[in-house]
């Protein structure tokens, strides 16, 4: 297991190469987006539409940032339940999407797409989004509004901490501690 410091614009390069177990700090863009958004960028690529982000590249993190307090740049910002969005992120990798953020194990078909794609889904500790927020320098909502904290928001991180937890060679530490516990 190895850490590793990166740009959010080197993802697209790292992302095959992250194991499970890696740890990674990243610093730059990270979009966040829940299954109500996944919805709709669906919806927006079945249309023909204009996604409201590049995905070729793009990291999105599970969240659905509570509302900042004066002086904070954001509130909580934890990460919700990755299993919500499986239905739609193979499509989403399939289209380019590198880097998933979350909390929770990822179906076989996700790890079928990260496979086919390079890509790759790390954790963050759950329970700890108040801490998380301290790595978030700027948020601006960028699509779906209307959906409240659940809106796609752009994210400046810096050193937003994250555990490789599925890579795209069949890595997955749920899998693997399970397998460490009953020996």
């Amino acid at each position: 297991m190895a850490h590793y410091d990166l740009t959010t614009d080197q993802l697209a390069e790292m992302a095959c190469r992250l194991r499970a177990g890696d740890t990674v700090s990243l610093t730059g863009t990270v979009y966040t987006a829940r299954d109500a958004a996944h919805k709709r960028i669906v919806a927006a690529m079945d249309a023909g539409e204009q996604l409201p982000f590049e995905l070729r590249g793009a990291a999105i993190y599970y969240a659905g940032p509570t509302p900042a307090k004066p002086g904070q740049v954001i509130g909580s910002v934890g990460p919700t339940t990755s299993g919500r969005m499986d239905p739609f992120a193979p499509r989403l990798l399939d289209a380019g999407l590198c880097c998933m953020i979350g909390k929770g194990v990822r179906s076989e078909p996700v790890q079928q797409a990260m496979a086919r794609n390079g890509a790759v889904y790390m954790v963050a500790i759950g329970g700890a989004g108040a801490a998380k927020a301290a790595s978030i320098k700027k948020v601006e909502v960028i699509a779906y509004d209307e959906l409240g904290c659940e809106s796609v928001k752009r994210l400046t991180v810096e050193n937003f901490s994250a555990i490789v937890s599925q890579d795209c060679v069949g890595g997955n530490l749920y899998t693997q501690g399970v397998e460490q516990y009953k020996r």
